[in-house]
């Protein structure tokens, strides 16, 4: 009787695992067809991969399809690990996160330094005039300029406050710059090496770094911009300097790599638990921005649930990093064009994935 209820709860777990494939395969087709879609799609339950997919082109020059191989740009996926770094910090009794700027950074000459917190900085409610986001400065900013981290700061994250520290939020990508020059300032160290030391090499995660413009770094993708929104119509983005986004912004990894990372964080591996749960504590009134996360309730289909997300983006390159706090399952996808909505797909896989989950074929 035993190994007849073993045998059927198999060809029912095969089957829901076959539903919930064939949904997702669904989505995918169709952002394939209609949006030209190309990168990786992974999805894991409690940190075991049900799906993995790669399509289309890592680098269109010279052909080569995405594979296990390919490294993906993922930009401001970068300030979930400084965030990570900074909780460390705290966990160590080394920073305190209503702590002003200037007292870990003493150099800093904005109007923030005394008036800014750290809690302020994760969550993107420092008040400044955002230089370095204004479009009027973003090629001078990123594209035309080499930059000495200092350099930039005072250039660009150090003009007068427009709002109180705390009271409004304003995405920017100074604030975790300043974040991260506050973790070489604690520690002593650049921002590359204590990534590497405090969170890389513990997790062994071998495909993901910090990288300057100049590094030679293999399998990694090339993004492509979509000209004048035309989906098959892909051009090259003009030249940048990715050092100058930092800590903000300057990381590659691979899909497989940041499931690494999100059990770690989501199981308490690189923090304590009451760390991580300072970390994950949404703040409502400033969109639900938390420590390197948005983390909210949002029902998916019919099924309700609690999201902690991050993205990232820049210069065709795109990711969607979401863990569904109350159910195990993480969602990576990872683009080098920016011809699919990759928030609408995250939403149109999870509901698949979790419809497909019951049994759908």
């Amino acid at each position: 009787m035993k190994l007849c209820y073993s045998i059927l709860f198999m060809a029912f777990a095969i089957n829901v695992a076959r539903g919930q494939v064939n949904a997702v395969d669904k989505v995918l087709d169709s952002c394939i067809k209609k949006r030209n879609f190309n990168g990786a799609v992974l999805i894991a339950q409690n940190g075991k991969i049900n799906y993995l997919k790669y399509t289309g082109l890592a680098n269109r020059h010279y052909n080569i399809p995405f594979s296990d191989k390919s490294r993906f740009q993922i930009f401001s996926v970068t300030k979930t690990f400084t965030a990570v770094l900074i909780m460390q910090l705290y966990e160590q009794g080394k920073i305190n996160l209503d702590s002003t700027i200037a007292a870990y950074y003493p150099e800093y000459k904005g109007e923030a330094a005394h008036k800014v917190t750290i809690r302020n900085l994760l969550t993107y409610s420092s008040g400044r005039y955002l230089k370095e986001m204004d479009p009027k400065f973003i090629p001078e900013a990123y594209d035309q300029n080499l930059w000495p981290v200092d350099t930039f700061i005072n250039r660009y994250c150090s003009e007068k406050l427009i709002d109180t520290p705390g009271a409004k939020f304003n995405y920017s990508n100074g604030d975790f710059i300043i974040l991260g020059r506050i973790i070489e300032k604690i520690y002593k160290k650049p921002f590359d090496l204590i990534l590497r030391e405090k969170i890389l090499k513990p997790l062994k995660m071998l495909n993901t770094d910090y990288w300057h413009h100049e590094d030679i770094v293999a399998n990694l993708d090339e993004g492509y911009y979509n000209k004048e929104g035309s989906v098959d119509s892909l051009i090259m983005p003009t030249n940048h300097y990715i050092d100058n986004h930092f800590s903000a912004g300057a990381m590659y990894s691979t899909a497989q790599d940041l499931l690494i990372f999100d059990q770690a964080i989501f199981n308490h591996t690189l923090l304590k638990k009451a760390t991580v749960d300072i970390m994950l504590t949404s703040y409502p009134k400033l969109g639900d921005v938390a420590f390197g996360f948005w983390v909210y309730p949002r029902k998916i289909g019919k099924t309700n649930t609690m999201f902690a997300e991050r993205q990232g983006g820049g210069y065709g390159n795109e990711s969607n990093w979401v863990h569904l706090m109350d159910k195990g399952v993480t969602l990576i996808l990872l683009s080098n064009t920016e011809t699919a909505n990759l928030n609408q797909m995250r939403l149109d896989v999870l509901k698949a994935y979790l419809n497909g989950k019951k049994g759908s074929n």
